[in-house]
C-alpha cells in the first residue's frame, strides 16, 4: 500500500473511529508527514517496503536532530510510526510491524506549575470586573465574557479546547456543567458560585450582541465577530490577563487546570475525585499533583519546625 495512502487511511480511522480530537489529529499528521518524507527520500513508497532497520534508522537520526527534540515530542513521534503500522497489520494491509521494537523514550517527570490562590485572584480581577461590582458599569463587553472564560476554567479544571467547545445548553444544569472531553467522553463538573455569575452576566448582558454579529451557533463563548471563540484566542485572552495582572510566570489555560487540581488536594479532596474532575482514564495521571503538595508541605515544614534544619 502505497504510504501517503496509508497515512491518509489511518488519519481518518482515528478521527471518526477512535474519536481523537482535531489537535491530535494534526500533531499525527505532522509527523506522519515527516516520517514518509524521509523514508520517500531513501526510495521506500509502499507501506511494504518498510523495515525494522529503517524505523530504527529514521527515530535515532530525529533524536540525534539539533536543537535536540524534548522526549515528548520524540515520544509521540514514535506513537505515531507505532500506531500506524499496527493498523496497516490490523486491517491486513501489510504482514508485518516493522516497528514493532521501538521502545518510546523514557520522559523526565515534570512537575506541574500551578498559581497560589492569590496570584488566580490577581489573574481573575486583570481579566475583567467581577459580577456585580461596581467597576461593571461601561466596561468594554469582551472583558465580561473573559472573566466569565477564566472563571470558568479555573472553577472546573476543564481543558481549554473542552471550555471553548461548550454549548449554552450545557450550562442549562444549575450548578453542574456538562464536559465533553477526549475521545468525546463526557463528564459532568461542579460550578461554584464565582464562576456562575459570571457564566451569567456574560449571558445576559455580552453574549446576545455579539451572537447578533455572526452566524447563529450555540457556542457558549464568541469572539467580537460572533464566531466560536478558538483555543488559540482563548490562550491570547489569558496571556493578555497576566501582562495586566503582572504575573512574571508563564501562564497558559493548562496553569489553571493545573491550579484547580493542585488548590484541590490542598483543600482535602481526594485524588480519585479530583480524577474524575479532570477527565483522566488513569489515577496515575492524576497522582503527579500529589507530588506538588507534599513538596509544598515539605517547603512550609523547613520554614515553620525549629528543628527542621
Amino acid at each position: 500500500m502505497e504510504l501517503g495512502r496509508a497515512v491518509e487511511t489511518y488519519l481518518r480511522h482515528v478521527a471518526l473511529e477512535r474519536g481523537l480530537s482535531d489537535h491530535t489529529v494534526a500533531a499525527y499528521r505532522r509527523d506522519l508527514t515527516v516520517y514518509v518524507e524521509w523514508l520517500s527520500h531513501r526510495g521506500v513508497t509502499e507501506a511494504e517496503e518498510v523495515t525494522p532497520a529503517l524505523v530504527a534508522e529514521f527515530v535515532a537520526e530525529r533524536a540525534s536532530s539539533q536543537p535536540p527534540p524534548a522526549s515528548s515530542s520524540l515520544a509521540r513521534l514514535q506513537s505515531s510510526v507505532r500506531g500506524l503500522h499496527r493498523f496497516l497489520v490490523l486491517e491486513g494491509r501489510v504482514d508485518d510491524d516493522p516497528s514493532g521494537r521501538l521502545r518510546p523514550p523514557k520522559a523526565p517527570r515534570r512537575l506541574p506549575k500551578a498559581l497560589t490562590i492569590g496570584q488566580v485572584d490577581q489573574l481573575l480581577d486583570a481579566a475583567g470586573p467581577a459580577p456585580g461590582s461596581s467597576d461593571v458599569a461601561g466596561v468594554d463587553p469582551a472583558a465580561v465574557r473573559d472573566r466569565a472564560l477564566l472563571e470558568l476554567l479555573y472553577a472546573t479544571g476543564a481543558r481549554v479546547s473542552e471550555i471553548v467547545q461548550l454549548d449554552v445548553d450545557d450550562t442549562a444544569h444549575g450548578d453542574l456543567l456538562r464536559v465533553r472531553g477526549k475521545g468525546d467522553k463526557e463528564r459532568v463538573v461542579p460550578v461554584g458560585s464565582y464562576a456562575r455569575a459570571a457564566i451569567e452576566a456574560y449571558l445576559t448582558r455580552v453574549r446576545p450582541a455579539l451572537a447578533a454579529k455572526g452566524r447563529a451557533t450555540p457556542r457558549l463563548f464568541l469572539g467580537v465577530r460572533g464566531a466560536p471563540l478558538s483555543r488559540q484566542s482563548a490562550w491570547l485572552i489569558i496571556q493578555a490577563a497576566a501582562e495586566r495582572a503582572g504575573l512574571t510566570a508563564h501562564v497558559s489555560p493548562h496553569t489553571l487546570r493545573h491550579s484547580f487540581a493542585t488548590h484541590l488536594l490542598q483543600g482535602g479532596a481526594d485524588v480519585r475525585v479530583v480524577q474524575e474532575l479532570l477527565g483522566h482514564a488513569s489515577v496515575a495521571t492524576t497522582q503527579i499533583y500529589t507530588h506538588v503538595t507534599v513538596d509544598a508541605l515539605r517547603d512550609v515544614y523547613a520554614g515553620a519546625h525549629p528543628r527542621a534544619r
